[in-house]
């Protein structure tokens, strides 16, 4: 008897329909060496071995194991099929092509779920992406999965279709001969900011790094900090994420498909509700930057999409692992291709970066730094032109003296700033409401020349930066970029010469 149900197969971030056939040809096996079940459609290692857990799971849960040669396709053929998703689904097709599972009942449900040896369920990555796909495709009635996918696969399905947590194949077996069972009720978590985490409050003095990170939050600008070791480059670094607005639920739902894919969200957190921070160690390669291997998987840049990507020592990452940085910061997507195929990940983040003034980090004589201007420039061209022209704001955060230290005033709290940049992000969203952008970083040229109308004594400061800073007209768009997130966080419609000229000061940074 031919039994059919649907299964889901994750190529990068999306879900694909898989149709689970399962037929028993009632012939022998050619030996006892030989498999009696056979699977065909593209399987991996993780899908053969499928049937090995299965047989064990079929005699742990008192289910007689199929006999003679079985045929499990899993369609369309010519996709490829990985993981161990597919364990559940192919054990419940063999009980429904033996009798032991009504298979009319199997034609409209989606399985997803891993077997154990003894017959429990485990979890798998992908389910939330798997279950919008089911969603989308209308062809699903109920939904499989273990414990631990249930709330996340019940985010995405909605009221679509219903989600059965189910803990063991026999409980699986038993909801489906029943028709019917306890579906899981999916809670939609809200945003929020991680109560007693970092605040800017806790930064003394750096009151022109505080005032470009609040501009970079504005405006989702990447950011670059220099200045000498403990000065405090990573503590604003850190304090970055805790002055975006707050997340939407499509964002949410976005980042949460990525960290699903990678296996990242946990039984009690099925939703990420908090925007990212990523930080990752220089010796980081390409591929864990952007995303790669033999089967492409998200990278960091993609975990940090809607969030904050930080980039400590930025010198001391190789230059191929920057220069991957350079079309990402562009597009907000990368594509990664392989002889396996290509995927594109999303990866809009904000860039913020920090780096030494020379090699011994301490960058003045004063301070005991012994580089000579040669060292120092062999250090900072690590960072190629065409990089630093994609980060828009540049500032030195420099050395505080034992009394700025100690008598710094303590400064505003992040819920504080958040207010400003809140209000910001509402007069762009508005602004941009008919273009399908939310923030200032995202403009391109000619909504630049729409929006980003300076003065007559305007155009004659940029004038002089560009020459005077021998912008790129990258850079100089760029620069009016900021120039506009500086103006809607004082609540101005115009822009004007106090905006360019604060704009044109955090580009002043000699790098090169």
């Amino acid at each position: 008897m031919l039994a059919k149900l649907f299964s889901a197969t994750i190529i990068g971030i999306d879900a694909f329909l898989i149709e689970i056939e399962v037929n028993p040809t009632g012939s022998a096996a050619i030996s006892a060496k030989d498999s009696a079940i056979s699977i065909v459609g593209l399987p991996d290692a993780a899908v053969r071995e499928s049937r090995d857990r299965i047989h064990s799971a079929f005699i742990s849960s008192n289910f007689v194991p199929p006999q003679g040669f079985t045929v499990v396709n899993l369609a369309p053929a010519d996709l490829k099929k990985e993981g161990s998703a597919f364990d559940l689904g192919i054990a419940l097709g063999i009980l429904g092509a033996t009798g032991a599972v009504v298979p009319e009942r199997l034609s409209r449900i989606a399985v997803l779920g891993e077997l154990g040896l003894d017959g429990s369920t485990r979890p798998v990555k992908g389910a939330l992406p798997a279950a919008a796909m089911f969603a989308k495709e209308s062809r699903v009635s109920a939904l499989l999965v273990p414990e631990a996918n249930a709330r996340e696969a019940a985010l995405a399905a909605g009221d679509k279709f219903p989600v059965f947590p189910v803990k063991s194949l026999r409980e699986a077996v038993e909801l489906v001969n029943r028709g019917h069972g306890t579906p899981c009720r999916a809670k939609m978590d809200t945003f929020s900011y991680p109560e007693n985490g970092p605040d800017f409050s806790e930064v003394k003095g750096q009151f022109a790094a505080r005032r470009a990170l609040e501009i970079a939050a504005a405006g989702g600008h990447n950011s670059l900090l220099t200045g000498p070791p403990g000065t405090g480059k990573s503590m604003l670094a850190m304090r970055l994420s805790t002055i975006l607005p707050p997340m939407t639920l499509e964002e949410m739902l976005e980042t949460s498909r990525i960290h699903s894919v990678l296996g990242m969200l946990s039984k009690d957190q099925p939703l990420v509700n908090a925007r990212p921070f990523r930080a990752p160690h220089h010796t980081i390669s390409d591929a864990g930057l952007i995303g790669g291997g033999r089967d492409p998987r998200p990278g960091e840049i993609s975990l940090a999409h809607n969030g904050v990507l930080f980039l400590d020592e930025l010198p001391e990452f190789k230059r191929n692992v920057l220069e991957v940085l350079r079309q990402p910061l562009e597009t907000g997507i990368v594509t990664v291709s392989r002889a396996a195929g290509s995927c594109t990940f999303p990866a809009r983040f904000i860039l913020c970066a920090a780096l030494n003034p020379c090699p011994c980090g301490r960058g003045e004589v004063d301070l005991g730094c012994k580089c000579t201007a040669e060292e120092k420039r062999r250090y900072l061209k690590k960072l190629s032109g065409p990089l630093l022209d994609r980060i828009d704001l540049r500032v030195a955060v420099r050395q505080l003296s034992q009394d700025e230290l100690l008598k710094a005033p303590t400064g505003e709290s992040s819920a504080v700033i958040r207010q400003r940049v809140i209000a910001a992000r509402e007069r762009q969203q508005h602004r941009y409401r008919q273009y399908g952008i939310y923030s200032n970083s995202q403009l391109e040229s000619a909504l630049i020349q729409k929006f980003c109308v300076p003065s007559s004594s305007g155009e004659t400061l940029l004038r002089e930066a560009v020459s005077r800073l021998k912008l790129s007209p990258r850079a100089y768009t760029r620069l009016m970029k900021v120039s506009r997130s500086i103006a809607d966080l004082a609540g101005c419609e115009q822009i004007s010469d106090d905006h360019i000229l604060e704009a044109i000061s955090y580009r002043e940074t000699d790098l090169q």
